[in-house]
């Protein structure tokens, strides 16, 4: 059922002939192997051509031109969440089997991919007059992997291994997963310096309708994925994706939830009207910051935990038991 479509030095299963890779494309992802992807982020641009920078660099210290967007499972994915800005299958008349995963590549190519990638997009900026000389030599040598683009990254089954070959490298790095593969997380051969786990329900009903899990079991594996953070060393993180007239609400339902996890950090962020989300939520579902520092506040009463931070342009607050947040770069 998989036919490679080459572009350059990668290649990728193309499941619905090669509208998908045009789309792909026209997103500006840039393929590595036959499931991975690289794609700037917005915040690497604003970093060296506007000296402005992503809330991760003002929360935890992430410089925000030397990080990586990138992951190991571009069209692989167990639900298909209402606000995620991805292309799902079905979007535009497309369909594959989310759930029908590639035969792996090898990690280390894909770390040493997605590093030839980004300094492909670096030297576009080489020649920009607006770009920060200083900052553009600094991307040059990339210290952050977000592994958190699009898709759930714990399919992939040898994550343990792309993790410890960016380590290797003198990388940090920051998994992002939805929480429903709680054995891969379990079996990591090597933690991420960050782990994310995105709560975006307060129940099983609403998780359902807002997140449409692809495989059985998901909340439940989401709730046993909670009671498995605990054990992590490195930091852990609860996101919480907010939509307006959907699951903006019931914060202490959300506290019992997240306890079980313990985590260092909540991120209550606000929904955000972009890309393929535009075919299933309207403007309206956007949340106001004032809106999302409000459930913020109200979250950090349930649990005992400080407003730390928050980041207006993002519209994202920082919740913490401590009293400063833990500078990982």
């Amino acid at each position: 059922m998989y036919v490679l479509e080459h572009d350059g030095d990668s290649t990728l299963p193309s499941l619905v002939s090669n509208e998908i890779l045009r789309v792909l494309r026209n997103q500006k992802y840039h393929l590595v192997g036959s499931h991975s992807a690289v794609k700037r982020c917005r915040w690497l641009y604003e970093a060296l051509v506007h000296d402005r920078v992503c809330y991760k660099q003002r929360f935890y210290g992430i410089r925000s031109h030397q990080c990586i967007q990138m992951t190991p499972t571009v069209l692989n994915c167990t639900m298909r969440c209402r606000f995620c800005w991805r292309i799902q299958s079905g979007d535009l008349g497309l369909r594959w089997d989310e759930m029908e995963l590639p035969s792996w590549n090898d990690p280390e190519e894909i770390v040493d991919g997605c590093i030839k990638v980004q300094l492909k997009i670096l030297s576009g900026y080489k020649g920009n007059p607006k770009a920060n000389p200083e900052k553009y030599r600094g991307a040059l040598t990339p210290r952050h992997a977000a592994i958190s683009l699009t898709g759930e990254p714990t399919l992939y089954s040898p994550l343990g291994g792309l993790i410890e070959g960016f380590h290797r490298r003198g990388f940090t790095t920051f998994l992002v997963s939805n929480g429903t593969v709680p054995e891969a997380l379990s079996r990591l051969s090597e933690e991420p310096t960050q782990l994310y786990v995105s709560v975006s329900a307060f129940d099983k009903k609403t998780f359902l309708e807002t997140c449409r899990p692809q495989i059985s079991a998901a909340w439940e594996n989401l709730n046993e994925t909670l009671s498995l953070l605990p054990s992590f060393k490195c930091p852990t993180v609860i996101r919480i994706t907010l939509v307006r007239n959907m699951n903006l609400k019931h914060p202490e339902l959300y506290a019992r939830l997240i306890e079980k996890a313990s985590p260092t950090f909540v991120e209550p962020k606000a929904y955000m009207h972009v890309g393929f989300s535009r075919l299933r939520l309207g403007f309206e579902n956007m949340s106001s910051h004032r809106e999302i520092r409000d459930f913020g506040v109200q979250l950090a009463e349930e649990m005992g935990y400080n407003l730390l931070d928050e980041a207006p342009e993002s519209r994202v607050v920082l919740l913490s038991r401590l009293e400063k947040p833990i500078r990982l770069a």
